[in-house]
């Protein structure tokens, strides 16, 4: 039986049972669509997941525990890094083109291998993250000289409860560089309290 996704399998490449149809696998996290609403949301180098990220997306804890235990490692990893020099100032300047826009920016952080950004929806979550992606991976792949798909398929974003929350969320991403001890790390954040 092969694993698709969060805690999801299908029995085989058959979607029916007894004549029922099966329903498709999950291969994807829920996201909440909420226009008006403040978003945090996180999306990775296809090439910074390998089989321990697998592991973690399957183990039986919710959602925000495998994002947390997925960020602790990914900010150690080496896999997927193409986010700096050249490539960190185009995407810096990209998503600060988009404000007010598809969304209100707040704060941002572009990690070797992995984007935090934090955001007030001003269209559908799928549109937004369709541009930051779509429009990026092309001219990044460009960049680097690379083909093929760059940003992984999933995103992680959760809604901002309450003010608490959200300052919760913004020093999190103003410190994710600074906890990791990257040399260039007041390079990779954008807050707009800053």
């Amino acid at each position: 039986m092969t694993n698709y996704g969060v805690g999801t399998s299908v029995p085989s490449n058959d979607n029916r049972k007894n004549g029922t149809k099966v329903p498709a696998p999950k291969r994807f996290l829920p996201h909440t669509d909420l226009i008006g609403y403040y978003q945090f949301v996180t999306f990775r180098t296809h090439d910074s997941i390998d089989d321990y990220l697998k592991r973690v997306r399957n183990e039986d804890i919710s959602n925000r525990e495998k994002e947390y235990k997925i960020d602790q490692y990914i900010d150690l990893s080496a896999k997927g890094c193409y986010l700096n020099g050249s490539v960190l100032e185009y995407l810096k300047e990209f998503f600060i083109s988009k404000d007010k826009s598809f969304y209100d920016l707040d704060a941002f952080c572009v990690m070797p291998n992995h984007i935090h950004i934090l955001f007030k929806q001003n269209d559908e979550l799928k549109k937004i993250m369709k541009i930051l992606k779509g429009s990026t991976s092309f001219q990044i792949n460009k960049m680097l000289g690379k083909k093929g798909t760059f940003w992984e398929e999933n995103y992680y974003d959760i809604v901002i409860r309450d003010e608490n929350h959200f300052d919760v969320v913004y020093e999190y991403i103003k410190y994710n560089p600074i906890k990791a001890e990257l040399e260039d790390c007041k390079e990779r954040f954008y807050g707009v309290y800053e």
